[in-house]
């Protein structure tokens, strides 16, 4: 837990995600980013210079066998606020729409009824659970799929909602993750979408699996290259380093 909150603690400091007196909205689908990335706010909460508030926020999809009880626990056990809310964007889109390529539509509803649950909460920041991988995925998804150079912000702010997002796991990779979830026994909630695993995004993270057996370090030099090209609102403010360097050592875990 210890190199997660440096992680965390480091992609804070670099792009200025919290300020004292916030009130932050964690989106917690159930699956292990969302709830590793609360357990390192809540335990960060404990000693961070600027003071702030936690809420989780789950919405419920519809899916009947999605029990979210054990989260519920797990909130307690952190004194974290557990907000769910129940929705019916399964059924809109499966039922009703049939939609063949469900998952853009299903993140548009989902971004916007998380984002008007935060509000209601009285939250004006909402923290996601993208972690290094999903920087370099979405990066690659970008460029191959779209013919763009583009990737979501570390810090982005949303005018229409007066919203701010923030994404602390950015520094995180996906396998320190994954060992977290194990070794504190996270309860991953497991997703019945079936969507999921059959999209874009699982092809580059097998292409890029691929070329790092013959590439070793190739994740690290796309995301120092984001950082350093760099792209808008990717530059890291380096003179807010107060924590042991963070930067991912694929010897690690």
């Amino acid at each position: 837990m210890q190199k997660l909150l440096s992680y965390v603690r480091r992609a804070v400091d670099h792009y200025h995600m919290i300020e004292p007196g916030d009130r932050i909205a964690v989106g917690v689908s159930g699956g292990k980013d969302s709830l590793a990335l609360l357990a390192a706010l809540a335990n960060l909460r404990r000693f961070y210079p600027n003071p702030f508030e936690l809420t989780a926020i789950t919405l419920e999809m519809g899916y009947e066998e999605m029990d979210f009880e054990p989260v519920q626990r797990f909130c307690d056990a952190l004194a974290v606020e557990y907000i769910r809310v129940p929705t019916q964007i399964k059924q809109i889109i499966f039922d009703v729409r049939q939609e063949p390529n469900p998952c853009s539509l299903c993140a548009k509803m989902r971004r916007g009824a998380l984002h008007e649950a935060a509000l209601a909460a009285g939250c004006k920041k909402v923290a996601l659970g993208h972690h290094y991988d999903d920087v370099v995925e979405t990066y690659l998804l970008s460029l191959f799929y779209e013919g763009r150079i583009s990737c979501f912000l570390p810090v982005t702010y949303l005018d229409r909602k007066s919203i701010t997002l923030i994404r602390p796991l950015l520094y995180t990779p996906e396998r320190y993750v994954r060992s977290i979830a194990r070794r504190y026994e996270l309860p991953v909630v497991h997703n019945p979408c079936p969507a999921d695993g059959n999209t874009k995004r699982q092809e580059i993270k097998e292409l890029l699996h691929q070329l790092e057996s013959s590439n070793h370090g190739l994740r690290e030099r796309i995301f120092g290259a984001i950082q350093r090209y760099p792209l808008r609102g990717w530059a890291p403010d380096r003179t807010r380093d107060n924590t042991a360097s963070a930067e991912p050592d694929s010897n690690e875990i």
